[in-house]
């Protein structure tokens, strides 16, 4: 389906696409351009490229083009090809400078996110006030003075896309939330949970994608579509929690209620401390109650993406579609996340960039405000 081949120097393999309805053999029209490695095994997957015709190019220009933007755009990039396989391979497909915004949003939340994850390391209360000095940063930077590569970048996006402050907080509240709260009881707690650590980023990635305005109705379009994004961020952290049910387990955290757990006979000691907790009978049909629960989330916020820019639509589906195909990954392992993580495999990815692709933006006037619409299309022929 493809050819892999590692350019002189580069322990990353580059993947050549010729033109064809599906990823082709390779092709005397391909040319191949080595991307520069950035370490970590989660990079293989964003390194590929199609050539012909010409207009594939640009969205998946190397990232030696970032030079002209300055190290800080390059840290950035690089914090995010290290550790987010789905979103790196999706925001190859925004045109430059907004791929250089979702860089730096990316890498804003990493860090936040990586501060609480040192739990076995360092004591709850240090956690806090790591927390605390970065959410204090953050407050230098919005009245002028950043400190770090990360933060300069934010606030070019917080200036160049009008990206408001609220969101930046809720984030950092959100990922605060897992120095305090191992375990939830209801559903509409974890949904909280959801709405500030991945809604919000929602939010964000809205006001650098853009939402054009059709009429009068501009900012009310905007409102329907951030609510749309808020949706498809549930959708997405939802997805990881599923993904990620027995690495959390080790941390001490259980994300799934409670509630629902002792209504299949489950417990939230037993996913913290039974290695075998997958093989309860309740196991199966709890992890399918919520995988159904994950698609409608999907499916409700699909509308939000036509009523973005149009260069931002095929970045927004395959965040969408790459997010989604790991449910299927969690149904082809039996739904055991609990003995090892459910992943996507790297062709599925490639496969899931040439799609969205060849996803054809559609016209805002076919979202639909009410939230109806088809059933998400999931990657289920990945």
């Amino acid at each position: 389906m493809m050819a892999v081949q590692r350019a002189p120097g580069n322990p990353v393999p580059v993947c050549i696409w010729a033109r064809s309805g599906e990823p082709p053999q390779a092709s005397p029209c391909a040319q191949e351009v080595a991307i520069p490695a950035t370490g970590g095994d989660s990079y293989k997957s964003a390194v590929f490229h199609h050539f012909y015709p010409s207009s594939f190019l640009r969205p998946f220009e190397p990232m030696s083009s970032l030079h002209s933007a300055g190290p800080d755009a390059i840290e950035c990039a690089r914090i995010t090809a290290l550790h987010a396989r789905t979103f790196s391979l999706a925001s190859r497909l925004l045109p430059r400078e907004k791929r250089r915004a979702a860089n730096a949003l990316y890498a804003f939340c990493r860090l936040a996110d990586d501060l609480v994850d040192q739990q076995s390391a360092r004591s709850t209360t240090d956690l806090h006030q790591d927390l605390l000095r970065y959410r204090g940063r953050l407050d230098e930077a919005l009245r002028g003075t950043a400190d770090s590569a990360v933060l300069r970048e934010l606030m070019w996006v917080v200036r160049t896309y009008e990206v408001p402050s609220r969101p930046l907080y809720e984030l950092i509240e959100g990922v605060g939330r897992d120095l305090t709260t191992q375990r939830y009881e209801r559903w509409t707690d974890v949904s909280r949970y959801c709405e500030g650590v991945a809604s919000s980023v929602g939010e964000m990635c809205t006001h650098v994608f853009g939402v054009p305005a059709t009429g009068h109705d501009g900012d009310d379009r905007f409102s329907v579509a951030i609510g749309h994004a808020r949706t498809l961020g549930r959708a997405m952290q939802l997805t990881n929690i599923l993904r990620d049910v027995g690495e959390d387990a080790r941390r001490g955290r259980c994300y799934l209620p409670s509630e629902e757990l002792a209504q299949y006979g489950l417990s939230v000691d037993g996913v913290l401390n039974d290695p075998a907790v997958a093989l309860h009978p309740g196991w199966k049909p709890l992890m399918q109650f919520q995988i159904t629960r994950a698609r409608q989330l999907y499916a409700e916020s699909r509308p939000g993406i036509a009523m973005l820019a149009a260069d931002a639509q095929r970045c927004a589906v395959a965040c969408a579609r790459g997010y989604a195909g790991i449910l299927d990954a969690i149904e082809a392992q039996h739904y055991d996340t609990v003995t090892r993580r459910a992943r996507m495999k790297t062709p599925a990815r490639l496969r899931l960039l040439w799609q969205a692709w060849r996803h054809r933006p559609e016209h805002p006037g076919t979202a639909c405000p009410s939230g109806n619409s088809a059933p998400w299309r999931e990657a289920n022929a990945l």
